[in-house]
């Protein structure tokens, strides 16, 4: 067995060079691949309270790409604080052990065990294990490393397009529709508000987005807003609604996804109401330039 193993949170590019890496030499060797990572993420057992991170893909949205990229198995271990004082020996060692693994493949910038032992004692304990290593060089876009905590900079700063150019695919949200205020409709603009399915899932930022909404096997553009709503009242607990083009259908109680195409404008407070439903006429406007640039 050819094991990968690591959080892999949003599986971007970086990861699936690694991944693919990882299916090339199995195949070669007429082997079998496998993708060991974790779940929750270990910074949010590590580091609780104020130092827990949002993740980039749930587990389900993780194993479903990393299968995609052709993976013969997928193991999830559950972190534990008990689980994080494996020594790196003690952690390769179990994976020799459970897994059958036969060789390792490693990412420039691998930390394991709770020694953190660098990618080159890896690669030196690995081998004095009989595993074979295999190592690979970081990967640049616009010569700039790629990482899930750059990928999170640039999803909060609601930089949807970079984010994309990291992951190869649209970041995305998943939720369940549910009943709102109903202030959109009286706006001519009725919104599908979401309680998203993983509420540890990273938010980009307060803004407005063209998205692709996904509705069982139906697909729509719409215009989400994540914030706030500054305009309405001060103190105001967060939403994500979208107002989805050219739909009128009830889909309270319905999980809807979006993906994230481009950021439209920043969040801000307009003086009223009627200054609001105006900017959000302009904002439809440039959603539908947007689409047909896209087509």
């Amino acid at each position: 067995m050819v094991v990968a193993t690591g959080v892999f949170d949003g599986v971007h590019i970086g990861h699936q060079y690694l991944i693919k890496e990882l299916v090339r030499l199995a195949k070669e060797n007429n082997d079998k691949s496998m993708v060991i990572t974790f779940c929750p993420h270990p910074r949010n057992v590590l580091h609780k309270g104020a130092r827990k991170i949002p993740i980039l893909m749930t587990k389900e949205e993780k194993e479903q790409i990393l299968y995609s990229l052709g993976v013969d198995y997928v193991e999830f271990i559950e972190f534990t604080e008990s689980f994080s004082s494996l020594s790196a020996r003690e952690y390769l060692t179990y994976i020799i052990k459970k897994y059958k693994a036969t060789s390792i493949l490693l990412g420039y910038d691998n930390k394991m065990g709770s020694d953190s032992m660098t990618t080159k004692q890896l690669s030196e304990l690995a081998s004095s294990l009989g595993l074979l290593v295999h190592i690979l060089k970081p990967i640049l876009l616009e010569k700039n490393l790629v990482s899930s905590t750059i990928l999170r900079l640039s999803l909060l700063r609601g930089d949807v397009k970079e984010a994309r150019a990291m992951l190869n695919y649209n970041y995305s949200l998943a939720g369940t529709v549910i009943k709102g205020d109903q202030l959109g409709r009286t706006l001519g603009f009725p919104t599908a508000n979401m309680q998203i399915l993983d509420d540890n899932k990273l938010l980009p930022a307060s803004a407005i987005y063209l998205v692709r909404v996904f509705i069982s096997e139906e697909q729509y553009y719409g215009m989400c807003y994540i914030g706030y709503r500054p305009t309405i009242a001060e103190g105001l607990e967060l939403r994500v609604e979208t107002n989805i083009f050219d739909f009128n259908r009830d889909i309270y109680g319905e999980n809807i996804r979006l993906e994230f195409l481009d950021k439209v404008r920043e969040d801000r407070k307009f003086s009223n109401l009627q200054d609001l439903k105006e900017q959000l006429i302009m904002d439809k406007e440039t959603c539908m330039s947007l689409i047909l640039a896209l087509k």
